[in-house]
């Protein structure tokens, strides 16, 4: 970051010969000042350096275009705003100054001051959103009321700007009193709080800005979600590669399955399924203590983007409950920090699994049918591979054949499938697209994306990816009533082992209450056995129904493939792609192209019964 000493004439000059030409502007100014522009957006966020103001700096440097007025030559600011608004506003035809401060310690009143006859509109959008505080935090008993003033700065102190030279440089100068409830009458923050508190501050003003800028300006910005910064710091990209660095030096899956399965899976069966060996684990490539020390010591607190810094702290939060796990394998208090990881069986979930299961007969295999075997399965694998490629020449993966898995997976972009695995030829072509179609695809497309976070999986994105793997079959017309059996089995097979039921009690509960083979209730309990306790296998059929409810209420489909992350965060990643930070998925999945596509999601989106789904 270059630094500039003095705001001559010259200085602002060069500054605005940088806003003028580049895509941002980023400078240090004097004392201790800052200025970050992106040049699109016809508004300008400003702070005054204070003492004793812990925390009220960061509202504003987490924005795409700041002034930090440094404790020195205010003079040299004040002259350098109006340059910047005089150049701007000829661009955009208006151009926004926004002042934000601190109120006095024991105030809990937000004050918007500015011109409110003349923006009427903008100034009561703020009001709204400030107000809605008081229902996310209850007890905080704030107020928010409009001041239309002439003078926007602080009490006591000099405006950043006269009234008439706003209106001879096309300016709107506006300022924003925040109470200071985000710390301690010793100016202490509350670091949690704070940073819930300065999100939802942020928002607030990206929402009135942007009513602003849609009827005031010609910056063509389509949404307050466009608001936020277009050019992350570096700072940013670092924590997300250490946070994936850390995610890759293990493979969590695969360590928390047996390694031993096919011999468990003998002696059960041998046994007249009344034996269970052990379960063996391969060895830990990795220290969890030393791994979390890494982990913590990432200072995820300093990113200041708050859609990045939500992202960073609950990736942190399942890293931690990841290493822990592995180090607890094989006794209950995994089973108890998986509970943590994937949740409870909701009701809606459990009922919904014994209706399908006491709806939806199984299918037993007939003589006839024809059956395939992994090494078909794998180059039914590589024909969809080939479809990636015509799409991207660059795309490159790999199909492992291996007798020591207990199911097929997909780890890090590449496919296992266990050697002995054999299915019906009909959902061999659903599970392709359950597979490739969705884990590979948007593991590829994530891969794409700036964010590694994209590719490895933001937090709690299992549900999503599964639903959508799921939705898969369904709209390839592969999903099979023995397959939406399966996945309602396993939801029962959670709920009896949240209960306390043990590995011959679930298997018992799914072949004499439910009817299911012994092989398949062996491959439902031995998955849900793993590790001491394994809930995974619960939110296939809880992300199916979560994506047919956001299918149902109008949401979209194909951008849920750009990458790997959960519908909770669907709204940070349009806005992420909106600030043009991320983008649209490279692969599509072949059947997209299919003509029945659009008819299928339209039943989904009518409310569809899940029992209706499958291939009849």
């Amino acid at each position: 970051m270059l630094h500039f000493d003095e705001l001559s004439e010259a200085t602002i000059t060069q500054i605005l010969k940088s806003v003028k030409e580049q895509s941002v502007t980023n400078f240090s100014l004097p004392g201790s000042g800052m200025i970050h522009i992106e040049s699109n957006l016809p508004y300008l966020i400003i702070y005054r350096r204070r003492e004793e103001d812990e925390g009220t700096e960061r509202f504003v440097i987490s924005e795409s275009s700041y002034l930090v007025i440094g404790n020195d030559n205010f003079e040299g600011y004040q002259n350098l705003l109006f340059a910047l608004a005089n150049q701007l506003s000829e661009k955009f035809e208006l151009y926004l100054l926004l002042e934000l401060y601190a109120g006095e310690s024991n105030s809990h009143t937000f004050c918007i001051k500015g011109p409110a006859k003349r923006l009427t509109s903008t100034v009561e959008i703020l009001k709204e959103e400030l107000q809605h505080v008081n229902q996310l935090y209850p007890g905080i008993d704030t107020t928010v009321e409009i001041k239309d003033t002439t003078k926007r700065q602080r009490e006591g102190e000099e405006p950043l700007m006269s009234i008439e030279d706003t209106k001879n440089c096309g300016a709107v100068l506006m300022g924003l009193e925040i109470p200071p409830i985000y710390r301690t009458d010793k100016k202490e923050l509350y670091p949690v709080f704070f940073r819930a508190f300065r999100d939802f501050v942020i928002r607030s003003i990206h929402v009135a800005i942007f009513d602003l800028l849609r009827v005031q300006t010609s910056s063509g910005i389509s949404s307050y979600m466009a608001l936020g910064r277009q050019y992350l710091n570096d700072n940013v990209y670092e924590m997300d590669k250490a946070l994936t660095d850390i995610e890759q030096s293990y493979q969590f899956l695969w360590l928390v399955s047996p390694s031993n399965i096919e011999d468990i899976k003998n002696k059960f069966f041998e046994s007249d399924y009344e034996k269970v060996l052990p379960y063996h684990y391969r060895l830990l490539p990795i220290d969890p203590d030393v791994l979390k020390r890494k982990l913590y010591n990432l200072p995820i607190e300093e990113i200041a983007d708050p859609a990045m810094a939500f992202i960073f702290r609950e990736k942190r939060e399942e890293l931690d409950l990841q290493i822990t796990m592995l180090g607890e394998r094989g006794n209950t208090n995994f089973f108890y920090n998986s509970l943590r990881l994937y949740q409870n069986v909701e009701n809606e979930v459990y009922e919904e699994a014994v209706s399908l299961l006491t709806t939806l007969p199984e299918i037993r295999h007939q003589k006839d049918e024809i059956m395939i075997d992994s090494l078909e399965f794998s180059s039914l694998a590589r024909r969809e591979f080939e479809n990636f490629r015509n799409q991207d020449e660059n795309f490159k993966t790999q199909v492992h054949i291996r007798s020591d898995v207990n199911v097929m997976m997909v780890s890090q972009g590449e496919l296992y499938i266990p050697k002995a695995y054999t299915m019906n030829a009909t959902e061999a072509e659903a599970l392709i697209q359950h597979e490739v179609g969705t884990h590979i695809l948007t593991y590829y497309n994530g891969s794409q994306q700036p964010l590694t976070q994209m590719r490895t999986g933001m937090a709690h994105y299992d549900p999503l990816q599964e639903g959508l793997a799921v939705m898969a079959e369904y709209l390839t017309g592969g999903l099979t009533a023995n397959r939406l059996r399966t996945l309602a089995g396993r939801v029962v097979a959670g709920r009896a082992l949240i209960d306390g039921g043990g590995f011959l009690e679930i298997f018992r509960v799914l072949t004499d209450d439910y009817g299911f083979t012994p092989e398949r209730s062996f491959n439902i309990t031995s998955r849900i056995m793993q590790g001491g306790g394994f809930l995974k296998d619960i939110i296939y059929l809880k992300g199916l129904i979560k994506l047919r409810k956001h299918l149902m209420d109008g949401g979209a489909y194909e951008e849920l493939l750009a990458g790997k992350f959960g519908l909770r965060h669907f709204d940070i990643v349009k806005e992420l792609t909106e600030r043009k930070i991320l983008k649209k998925g490279r692969l599509r999945p072949s059947y997209i192209l299919d003509p029945d596509f659009e008819t299928k999601l339209n039943l989904i989106r009518k409310g569809i019964p899940l029992s209706q789904m499958i291939k009849q």
